[in-house]
């Protein structure tokens, strides 16, 4: 009996510590394709595996399919573009969330199926444009809500580099978490009020979306890093806000 008791120790710390969630990481391109896509899948798996989740990463929109979206937790768009779902695969996507999924947006997100105006209002804004020559500049944003998830490391004013989109169809509904502070770069155009990252409960699911994200040196960040791990936590409803 001795020599067994290790072993069910063993086999328990083994299933407590397995992932228990699935997460789909999506990066199918229909428009202007990043380079830190790939950096982005990375990381993404390597805090899959730090923190108890499963990353399946794909560009083939077939599984945008009821029972295959049934086996995640969570949907991230990273860096897509473009219309990038045909009308099954947009009404599958739909009933995921409003049988209580969750989706996460990462900067071109927000340029992706901007026809489509339920995923729009998912998301929370449309991309309209992005300032240019440089598109990449330091920006100051403020953070709004240092209690969320993908707040709780950052101070007041995080100063980082980033493309800097400027958002048309800003849904009231949304949550936000930050704005950019105009006055510190130049191309803004959403004045006062530019949202950069937000969340919202929306149709049955949870919706959390970054305007981070552009460059691959973003995905080795240390704090932005943070912000992306707080953001799926709340997505996976790991904690409450």
């Amino acid at each position: 009996m001795k020599y067994f008791l290790p072993l069910i120790f063993c086999v328990v710390l083994i299933s407590c510590s397995s992932p228990n969630e699935n997460v789909l990481v999506f990066t199918k391109t229909a428009g202007f394709r990043h380079e830190s896509i790939e950096t982005g899948v990375k990381l993404m798996k390597d805090l899959g595996a730090e923190n108890n989740f499963t990353v399946y990463n794909t560009e083939d929109a077939s599984v945008f399919h009821a029972d295959s979206l049934a086996k995640f937790n969570l949907v991230i768009f990273l860096n897509t573009s473009g219309n990038i779902l045909n009308k099954e695969q947009q009404n599958a996507f739909k009933s995921y969330i409003n049988n209580g999924g969750s989706f996460m947006g990462i900067h071109g997100a927000a340029d992706t199926e901007n026809r489509w105006k339920w995923f729009t209002q998912l998301l929370g804004a449309s991309f309209a444009s992005h300032p240019k020559n440089p598109n990449v500049r330091q920006a100051t944003i403020n953070v709004l809500r240092t209690e969320h998830n993908s707040c709780r490391h950052l101070n007041y004013e995080w100063v980082r580099y980033d493309e800097w989109y400027n958002f048309s169809h800003i849904s009231p509904n949304i949550t936000v978490l930050m704005k950019l502070d105009e006055s510190t770069y130049k191309g803004g155009r959403n004045g006062r009020n530019h949202p950069i990252a937000w969340y919202q409960e929306f149709e049955g699911g949870r919706s959390f979306y970054t305007g981070g994200g552009h460059t691959e040196q973003c995905y080795s960040e240390e704090a932005f890093v943070k912000h992306l791990l707080g953001g799926i936590e709340f997505c996976l409803r790991r904690e409450s806000n």
